[in-house]
């Protein structure tokens, strides 16, 4: 059962009073059906917490805590109940797009409002029932990140296939009218909800402002696997740049009106377009860097940063590996970095995505053996940097299945997965504050150990 307690941490106001085994049901009377409820009753500095243990005894517990101290339990599924599916047969969804033979988990489709809330992943709304939509209001749940694509009913059921779809825009301003803040995403594909559909859809999100808090703008991305999928084309440059334009224009208007843009491009819309991205502060809060958008500025900005702070790094060899569509920028950076300090020795490797196919040209895609086949034989230096995006936290092993320590042995040299952020990007190349490993890395007939440490990269 989803409510049973499966740890109780040292610092938990109900230590010793509740038992691991024993179920959660009430928190202030109020029934808990999963997380949402659990943190929101539980918020208050006084409470009452009522659980059943495993003989079938219910007991209930007062205790005083700080205003939203959590409780400190935990319980054997994350949600407290098993996480919403999507109902949805999208025609640009990326997981239709993805090869047989992954791992089973790369296959579900999430659409949870409550994981919206709590880990910012995107929500179509098209599965969530009446009363789902009161308690988000009612609990105000905010905010909340929407995967809008159109505004137009017809077409967003027509696009996510689902005859639910075209309540969207109704549900939105309900949670509007309820406080409720929203960030949003476009999809945006060529023939379907561009052009004069993206200006309708962007006008009427601005209605909502300013619970619509920021809405990005993303070309569609497709891989070489849509064999039978619905037929889609990607963006060319000129149309990147037409996009651009649009969006830029209505922006004005925005910020005019509101005070802010509210409206951005993704990163990858300028590198399509061949344009130069705009400057730092053009991204206002960096709401949207999720979806792509001011990335790349913010991690420059961070890294000049940085290096105007430094002293001068150890001067060891070093490369990057990232997607062909960032490499230009890390080019540059590494070229900066060398302008102050005549020692630094780095190389940028762009990685073509033969695994999912050449359009597909973010960082974040790279398998480890498309990185093994196009570095093997490389001179790499004695480091080799790599996103944390390519791996997933807790296995180390990237959407291949292969492992960062495979990676490593086979190329016979340490990798560092390094957070997208311009600080930690310099210390790692300055050496001044590089992750431990713990990889064996075999070079030649010399095995070597590097501690890791995962919070540290």
């Amino acid at each position: 059962m989803e409510n049973v307690i499966s740890k109780i941490e040292n610092g938990s106001p109900l230590k010793h009073r509740v038992h691991i085994g024993d179920t959660l049901l009430a928190i202030n009377g109020n029934r808990v059906h999963d997380v949402l409820d659990y943190k929101f009753f539980g918020y208050d500095p006084e409470v009452s917490v009522t659980v059943r243990t495993p003989e079938g005894v219910e007991h209930t517990v007062h205790v005083a805590k700080a205003e939203g101290q959590d409780l400190g339990l935990e319980f054997e599924t994350y949600l407290m109940d098993r996480p919403r599916s999507c109902a949805n047969n999208c025609v640009f969804c990326f997981i239709d797009q993805l090869p047989g033979g992954m791992r089973r988990t790369m296959y579900f489709k999430d659409d949870d409002a409550r994981l919206s809330f709590l880990l910012g992943n995107y929500i179509t709304m098209t599965n969530l029932s009446d009363r789902e939509i009161q308690r988000i209001c009612d609990l105000h749940i905010s905010p909340i990140n929407v995967s809008v694509h159109t505004t137009n009913p017809e077409l967003r059921v027509k696009m996510l296939r689902n005859r639910n779809a075209g309540k969207c825009i109704d549900i939105m301003r309900r949670f509007a009218d309820g406080g409720i803040k929203m960030n949003c995403q476009i999809v945006c594909c060529p023939g379907l909800n561009d052009g004069d559909e993206l200006l309708r859809t962007m006008r009427e999100l601005a209605d909502m402002y300013p619970a619509v808090h920021s809405v990005s703008i993303v070309p569609v991305g497709l891989t070489k696997f849509r064999e039978g999928l619905f037929e889609l084309r990607p963006f060319t440059p000129e149309h990147s740049s037409e996009t651009i334009d649009m969006v830029t224009e209505f922006g004005d208007e925005c910020l005019k009106k509101f005070g802010t843009r509210l409206f951005f491009c993704s990163d990858e819309m300028y590198i399509c377009a061949n344009r130069e991205l705009p400057e730092d502060e053009f991204y206002e809060e960096h709401t949207q860097l999720e979806n792509g958008v001011g990335m790349i500025r913010l991690l420059e900005a961070e890294f000049k940063s940085a290096l105007s702070l430094s002293e001068k790094p150890d001067g060891v060899p070093f490369s990057i590996a990232c997607g062909t569509s960032v490499a230009p920028f890390f080019e540059k950076l590494v070229c900066t970095a060398h302008e102050k300090y005549d020692n630094i020795d780095g190389r940028v490797y762009a990685i073509e995505n033969d695994f999912f196919g050449h359009s597909i040209n973010v960082t974040g895609l790279i398998t480890g053996g498309d990185l093994i086949n196009q570095l093997k034989g490389k001179d790499l230096g004695e480091r080799l940097f790599i996103s944390q995006n390519m791996l997933r936290r807790e296995e180390m092993d990237f959407l291949d299945d292969v492992l960062l320590e495979e990676a490593s042995a086979a190329l016979g040299v340490p990798i560092y997965p390094i957070e997208q952020d311009g600080f930690a990007l310099w210390d790692a190349i300055s050496g001044d504050a590089l992750p431990e490993l713990k990889i064996p890395v075999r070079n030649g007939e010399k095995e070597q150990f590097y501690k890791y440490n995962q919070n540290g990269g």
